[in-house]
């Protein structure tokens, strides 16, 4: 009996530390999913098309907004200020609306702060329109009337001015496309052979000496420089062609505040008048805008358009990274675990590894700028890209320095989850095979590693994560702001690995801490994010499919 009551005794701080870790693990989880939750409304919501207030301000607020009497804008905010900003004494308690105004060219800022008790009236006018540009960022606007490419003008009174200026965006949009296959595709392969025949020409001339074989090589390089170059030149005047088209529809607008414009169609990207949608319309705009976002490229320093090249280089880096490190990783782990007798030297190695895993992740960006970048890149140029010398061709960051740098980063995890793996895997299984005569690389290869594969996908899955999320090392080998090109495109060699590229997670840092607006960026900053945390949910979700697939394969499998 007094055995029984000391246990119970004893039991009570075992349940008060449950208590505790349960509480500790709930808040925990709390403020992850109230994270996410914030992260996700804000993301979304950024492609929602909202309603545009129109507000007549009193005479108190005129001299506020240079004498403006009204604004149009989309109330971002409301809050409640209570002391004066400027002269931090206590006043009373005030409202204030915060509207995205846009027309950043005529205000010189694109949101601003107005005090609900000098807002007169607010109306939401019908034909108020929202502009995408192509510089500036988005306009609100009153549109008057537009001219067609043929000179013909429709105000905005007529019946077909809706459509016709909605077929007239289009129909730049389209012609848009066109210009940029000119100039991106179509000049650009030209340069790519000019820039090939120059090479050809310049390891023609550095020879000591030159026979008849080379001098008709000359000439037919001389030739075929001269038809491309006419073939550039034919291009480029079809692309100015199409740029002076786009300069002749015009649209002609007023802003609420009074003051006049025009833009040409060319430089409207998007058009729609917020306020006359209902919410089949608001979805149609909706789903566009996430389209747009998806599948365009960026504009504006990153804080208009698309993000399709970040997009593509983080999947494509982080498919690298993993080609990279899951091989290196399992092998070292099968050589620890199933070869390595245990002493000095494992030990070591096993210390070094773990201690690898706490090295902050800009130590390892300035070893692959070091290591891979300036000694294997720099090596790999003076042996086989001497021609293009002084410009580097690996020996500057690239995609592919940047996965290995990250692989390097990784490997820490993939090694432990591995021989966490093979370790679970029963002694009994493999004396069992190698008594009925295989070999212990046929044991490893045949019985352990199938066996083991889910643990080692574990390893990878959480490699993947972290290498897709990591921003610093990138930032000295090989990530960019902008990058004009893609590492895979249709270009031979078809996959460029010495090529920079872009990264979300850089792209959020450029947004959140580069942009000369850091205000107009927050919108761009959380869809940004979002989109990050989905791609890696979706690297982790088929990787984790993957895993339970086998895991089901092996666990019903007879040995």
């Amino acid at each position: 009996m007094n055995t029984f009551a000391k246990k119970e005794k004893s039991s009570f701080p075992d349940e008060i530390a449950v208590w505790f870790s349960s509480l500790g693990l709930c808040l925990g989880l709390v403020m992850i999913l109230g994270l996410l939750s914030v992260i996700a409304y804000n993301g979304i919501t950024v492609f929602w098309p909202k309603r545009v207030a129109e507000i007549q301000l009193s005479s108190e607020s005129v001299e506020d907004f240079s004498g403006r009497e009204k604004a149009a804008g989309i109330i971002v905010s409301k809050q409640v200020v209570t002391n004066d900003r400027s002269l931090d004494t206590a006043i009373a308690p005030r409202e204030e609306w915060q509207l995205f105004l846009g027309n950043k060219d005529v205000f010189g800022f694109s949101y601003k702060f107005f005090n609900r008790s000098e807002i007169h009236s607010v109306s939401y006018p019908e034909h108020v329109a929202v502009l995408e540009r192509s510089e500036y960022g988005n306009a609100i606007v009153y549109p008057e009337h537009i001219t067609t490419e043929e000179g013909e003008t429709i105000e905005v009174d007529a019946e077909a001015f809706d459509e016709k200026l909605l077929e007239v965006v289009e129909i730049c949009k389209q012609r848009r496309l066109d210009i940029r296959h000119l100039e991106q595709v179509e000049i650009g392969a030209i340069n790519r052979k000019l820039e090939a025949l120059r090479l050809s020409e310049l390891k023609i001339t550095l020879k000591s000496k030159m026979d008849e074989r080379d001098s008709r090589a000359l000439d037919n390089i001389k030739e075929e420089r001269a038809t491309l170059q006419s073939s550039f030149q034919v291009i480029a005047r079809e692309a100015r062609a199409l740029r002076a088209i786009q300069d002749k529809s015009r649209l002609k607008y007023r802003l609420a505040s009074g003051e006049e414009g025009e833009i040409s169609g060319g430089d409207i990207f998007h058009l729609y008048f917020p306020n006359r949608l209902g919410f089949f319309g608001q979805c149609s705009i909706f789903f566009v805008q996430i389209r747009e976002f998806l599948t365009t490229e960026p504009r504006e320093a990153n804080t208009e358009g698309g993000v399709f090249p970040a997009i593509f280089g983080t999947f494509v880096m982080t498919l690298i990274m993993s080609l990279a490190v899951v091989p290196f990783g399992v092998l070292a782990a099968i050589y620890l675990r199933e070869y390595a007798s245990d002493g000095f030297f494992v030990r070591s190695v096993r210390i070094a590894i773990n201690n690898l895993a706490g090295v902050p992740s800009i130590v390892f960006g300035v070893f692959g700028l070091g290591f891979f970048v300036y000694f294997v890149g720099g090596s790999i140029d003076q042996l086989f890209y001497s021609l293009r010398l002084p410009t580097p061709t690996f020996g500057t960051g690239g995609i592919f320095w940047a996965s290995l740098t990250l692989a390097i980063m990784t490997v820490p995890v993939v090694i432990v989850a591995t021989e966490e793996a093979l370790s679970s895997v029963s002694q009994g299984v493999r004396e069992s095979s190698q008594a009925c005569g295989a070999s212990k690389w046929q044991t490893i290869q045949r019985i352990i590693l199938p066996a083991s594969a889910p643990g080692i996908l574990t390893g990878m899955i959480l490699a993947m994560a972290r290498g897709a999320g990591e921003v610093a090392p990138l930032m000295m080998v090989g990530v960019v702001k902008v990058a004009p090109s893609l590492p895979i495109d249709g270009q031979f060699p078809f996959v460029h690995l010495e090529r920079k590229f872009m990264h979300l997670g850089f792209h959020i840092y450029d947004l959140g801490f580069q942009s000369p607006d850091s205000e107009a960026a927050l919108p761009m900053v959380f869809a940004t994010t979002l989109l990050l945390i989905v791609l890696i949910v979706f690297l982790n979700f088929a990787a984790i499919l993957l895993r339970n697939r086998l895991r089901r394969k092996y666990k019903t499998s007879t040995f």
